[in-house]
């Protein structure tokens, strides 16, 4: 008779063992979905920072300041935007510089069109009041919408194409 009562506490014993093991699987499992969501929210935040820094990039010229604003520019881009820009990097300073042109821009929004792992697609709205000091001719302002296509290089993320879009 002894050993029919240790048999229940063994099978009580057992149960309840997997059931602990349920639980920790489960909530190891919780938290690893928590992990890849927060870097996921993460990723998603500093993509749409990357691709307004870029479009504030691209809409703050000063002719006083046009070699710095290049830079800025092309440290904001990578692959064939990059490749571009750097192709016209001489020509948009030597313009900025000899017609005097200041531009101020705002960013106005972003918004996250896709992210797939290391890529995102971001769409942009801003607006540039663009300016020639010493010229008496009245400031234009011009409004930009842009897809801006991300890769994620080096843990962060930079433009790898840019197209107006209307």
């Amino acid at each position: 008779m002894a050993g029919l009562a240790v048999r229940p506490a063994r099978i009580l014993i057992a149960a309840l063992s997997g059931v602990l093991v349920v639980l920790v699987g489960t909530g190891v499992w919780i938290a690893a979905q928590a992990r890849d969501e927060q870097g996921r929210a993460g990723d998603k935040e500093a993509a749409l920072l990357a691709a307004g820094t870029h479009a504030k990039n691209l809409i703050s010229l000063d002719y006083r300041t046009a070699d710095a604003d290049v830079r800025r520019i092309l440290d904001t881009s990578t692959g064939a935007a990059r490749t571009e820009y750097a192709a016209n990097a001489a020509k948009l300073k030597s313009t900025t510089v000899t017609n005097k042109v200041v531009q101020h821009g705002v960013l106005r929004a972003t918004g996250l069109v896709s992210m797939t792992g290391a890529t995102a697609k971001v769409l942009v709205v801003a607006d540039v009041e663009i300016r020639w000091d010493g010229s008496k001719s009245a400031p234009q302002e011009r409004y930009y919408r842009w897809s801006m296509d991300l890769t994620k290089t080096g843990g962060g993320w930079l433009v790898s194409k840019v197209v107006q879009v209307m």
